[in-house]
Formats: structure tokens, sequence, C-alpha cells
């Protein structure tokens, strides 16, 4: 299988982020085995690249991280969605669409069947 690039993966980490922590608060490590289920594989972070995305994230208010102890009994920082981060997905999904949109019409690449 072909990796995605560095570069593609770091920008559509914030979306996939967002996304997911739009459904329910997780942890990093959740957060980085989720992304890699939904997508098949093709998208993975490991947790030395993911927790700087989500600091970055947390500064500029788009989602809050909270220690809580987990059903294992376990603290965890879990990542909450904030407002502000809630008001940031619809613009980044329009945006990641118009991406997929010129690249369609440029390089005919479509979006794969789920």
């Amino acid at each position: 299988m072909i990796g995605i690039n560095a570069k593609i993966k770091r920008g559509s980490g914030e979306l996939a982020i967002l996304a997911l922590l739009n459904q329910e608060p997780l942890h990093g490590y959740e957060i980085s085995k989720r992304i890699a289920q939904v997508t098949g594989g093709v998208l993975q972070f490991n947790l030395a690249s993911l927790y700087p995305l989500l600091y970055r994230m947390e500064k500029r208010g788009w989602v809050k991280g909270k220690w809580e102890e987990a059903r294992s009994g376990r603290q965890r920082r879990y990542y909450h969605l904030t407002p502000k981060g809630k008001r940031q997905l619809a613009p980044l999904r329009a945006e990641w669409g118009m991406f997929f949109q010129a690249l369609h019409r440029i390089a005919g690449v479509t979006p794969a069947e789920s």
C-alpha cells in the first residue's frame, strides 16, 4: 500500500480529530486508533505526531484537554471539542470538499467508495 505524504496527512489531521471529537471526547491513543480504523489504515498518526497537533489545536481553542479517570482506573487526558472547534469543523469540511473537487477536475481523482 502506498503511504500518505506527511504534509497531506498533517493537514487532514485537524479535520479528522475535530470530526471524531464531535462524536465524543477521546484520549490521544484512542484518537490515533480510531483514525486508523475508520480509514482502513490509510491515515495513521503515531503519538509523537498526534500530540503536537492536539496541543496546537488546544492553543487555538478548538479542543480542551482534561485529565479524567478511564474505565481502567488510569488517568488519561481526554480531549473535548470546544464551541470554537465546532464552529471550525464546517469550514474545514467545506475546504477539503473543494480541494477534492479540484483534484477530481484536474487529475481525475475521485473519493474512495465506503
